[in-house]
């Protein structure tokens, strides 16, 4: 069953139960160890709450009292800024605009890619294989830091850990050479702040794949 009514007090979340930038959102979330409203919204049938709030009726939606924000940039800057401890961005502003482009280059390379490949069809194995090639070189940033091109926890980290938990899921196989990344990974899936994060159809994702591989 999918609820469509929310508390008037309460943080909430409109989110879809896959979706990458909706799990971002949650991740933040799981991160910043703060307490809100999970409400889950069926895309092809939004509730008719959502569409009052957002004139997209897109996910994720965030309402934070009087306030309602959408675009999952928006959402996740906004919950930084508004629960600042830990934070999740660096200080400086270089390095902090370092990682708001490569969540915009992972946004149009990868994500674009996970979307051909959830939709089936010819162009699918093609998908993954761009999906593949592109993580691979993306190998040196794994490789220099503990997080995402940074020392500590970011926003980008929170968009990066969900396409590697999909990986098995969407047929995505890097092999021996991508190690580095599925090591990257495993840090973070570990951590109870991801377990806070995923759904029961995400925490599925990995339990499908270990039974029919």
């Amino acid at each position: 069953m999918v609820p469509s009514a929310r508390s008037q007090n309460a943080l909430t979340l409109y989110t879809t139960v896959d979706g990458i930038q909706c799990h971002r959102a949650r991740l933040v979330l799981a991160a910043k160890g703060v307490s809100y409203e999970r409400v889950l919204v069926d895309p092809v049938k939004p509730p008719q709450d959502l569409i009052d709030l957002n004139p997209y009726a897109s996910t994720p939606t965030l309402v934070d009292r009087d306030l309602t924000l959408f675009d999952t940039s928006v959402v996740c800057e906004y919950l930084d800024e508004r629960y600042p401890h830990p934070p999740l961005m660096p200080i400086d502003p270089q390095s902090r605009a370092r990682l708001r482009v490569a969540a915009v280059r992972i946004e149009k390379d990868w994500l674009s890619e996970v979307d051909v490949i959830r939709a089936g069809g010819r162009a699918a194995e093609a998908a993954r294989k761009r999906l593949r090639e592109q993580l691979l070189t993306t190998l040196p940033l794994f490789k220099a830091s503990k997080f995402f091109l940074n020392a500590e926890m970011s926003l980008t980290d929170c968009l990066v850990a969900p396409v590697i938990w999909r990986l098995p899921w969407l047929g995505v196989d890097l092999g021996r050479a991508g190690k580095p990344i599925i090591d990257y990974g495993e840090r973070l899936f570990n951590s109870q702040g991801f377990a806070r994060s995923m759904t029961d159809q995400e925490n599925a994702m990995r339990q499908l794949h270990a039974a029919t591989s």
